[in-house]
């Protein structure tokens, strides 16, 4: 443990404070392979993925933990309203105005964390990791005495399989009832080349440990023919959708929609959930306290989101000139962009860029500098940045994790970099 001038009885302190290493190989391997048929995945996840796993942790205070369950809980309540759905379905495709009962699995609220506390980045409709943090977080080992309070067992992780679960019946019994839960499929394009695709084994893992039938598909291996969606035979009752063809409009994609469009497959995360939770132009709204107000949010609920949600704007020809002049004050997202694609910060922007952005289809968010962890990469102290994700279901944070980076946006290409703990801080 290195003393720094700081105190190091807060979570920034003990960021730019604790370079230890706590991630343990051996402990992390027995995480991910529980079983004989996940044998290899954490020799394979570094070799193939070597910036996945970060080496250490990220500390956050407790009062900025319970900021962000509380920021969640507002904007759920704020996007179950029928004017906020209204707004946010009269711009979406057809097939996000289905209702079938699903809430949406594997909700993501990105934060950046500053002296104003935590604010809100983005939300995702299938964010990706929470398996893998699950392991990721018993894995880790005290660096120091000094440290032992923060590695003692967390039961959170250590019941979070049992959580994750549960959301799956949960959204199963959404739609179907008492009726017995059917096969589930994982369904990405080309699931072996994703990034993430050692998850989708935990996954089915962990659904044919609790006795369901489990299996992981690209889409072109499902059918839809005489009212059934199957494979190979075999009939798919429910998907776990982790496209990001969010309306499904590829022709590849045409068996689960029609599937999905008849209601005859269990479907989540869905379309209407990205419609009325992860589109960007939703924060346009989210940002907005006149119209908040106008839709009859609580006090307490519009003060709550104006502290956590950053001004976001539609960028129009309109607005062109004055964003440009104050573009170091603005982050640009397009408006169904995931995974920090095509996002530009401001003070990075060119010409011919900006040019493509007023072209329509993008939002500005105003900056919001993430948080800082100092490290040590090869013996060298190095600065990364990081976000938190709360993965969340129904409004219910299940567990929080860090995404430290150089550069732009998280990206999983940084030496030192990659998921973290987060470790909380009394």
């Amino acid at each position: 443990m290195n003393t720094v001038a700081l105190p190091l009885t807060t979570a920034e302190a003990l960021n730019q404070g604790c370079y230890c290493r706590t991630l343990s190989a051996e402990k992390l391997q027995r995480q991910l392979e529980k079983d004989d048929s996940l044998a290899g995945m954490a020799q394979d996840i570094a070799r193939t993925r070597p910036h996945l796993f970060s080496s250490t942790v990220v500390f956050l205070a407790q009062p900025v933990v319970e900021k962000m369950r509380l920021a969640v809980q507002a904007l759920e309540r704020v996007m179950a309203l029928p004017a906020y759905q209204t707004q946010a379905l009269a711009r979406a495709p057809a097939i996000a105005q289905h209702e079938f009962g699903p809430l949406g699995m594997f909700m993501g609220y990105d934060f950046h964390l500053g002296a104003q506390g935590p604010r809100l980045i983005e939300v995702n409709t299938n964010a990706g990791g929470a398996l893998l943090n699950a392991a990721l977080a018993r894995a880790q080992q005290s660096c120091c005495e000094a440290m032992n309070w923060a590695f003692k067992p967390d039961p959170t992780p250590a019941g979070l399989e049992d959580e994750l679960f549960e959301m799956f019946t949960r959204e199963w019994r959404r739609q179907r009832g008492d009726t017995p839960m059917g096969s589930v499929a994982i369904v990405d394009d080309d699931p072996a080349a994703q990034y993430l695709a050692p998850e989708f084994e935990l996954c089915r893992h962990m659904l044919k440990q609790r006795g369901v039938d489990a299996q992981i598909l690209a889409p072109e291996a499902l059918e839809w023919s005489g009212g059934q969606l199957s494979s190979g035979g075999e009939v798919i009752d429910m998907v776990y959708n982790r496209l990001t063809d969010f309306y499904l409009t590829d022709p590849a994609h045409s068996a689960l929609k029609s599937a999905y469009e008849a209601g005859v497959v269990v479907m989540s995360p869905h379309p209407r959930a990205h419609a009325l939770h992860a589109e960007k132009r939703n924060l346009v709204a989210l940002s907005d306290a006149t119209l908040l107000s106008s839709w009859g949010v609580s006090e307490a609920d519009q003060a709550l989101l104006a502290a956590v949600v950053p001004q976001t704007v539609q960028v129009t020809p309109e607005r062109a000139e004055e964003l440009w002049a104050q573009r170091r004050q603005w982050f640009f997202k397009p408006e169904s962009g995931y995974g920090g694609k095509a996002v530009y910060r401001g003070d990075k922007l060119t010409r011919r860029v900006w040019q493509d952005i007023i072209a329509g289809g993008f939002v500005a968010q105003a900056m919001v500098p993430p948080g800082e962890r100092l490290i040590e990469v090869d013996g060298v102290h190095t600065d990364l940045k990081f976000d938190i994700r709360a993965y969340t279901y129904a409004g219910h944070v299940q567990l929080l994790a860090a995404r430290m980076y150089i550069g732009q946006t998280t990206n999983f290409r940084t030496n030192g970099g990659g998921f973290a703990p987060a470790v909380i801080v009394p």
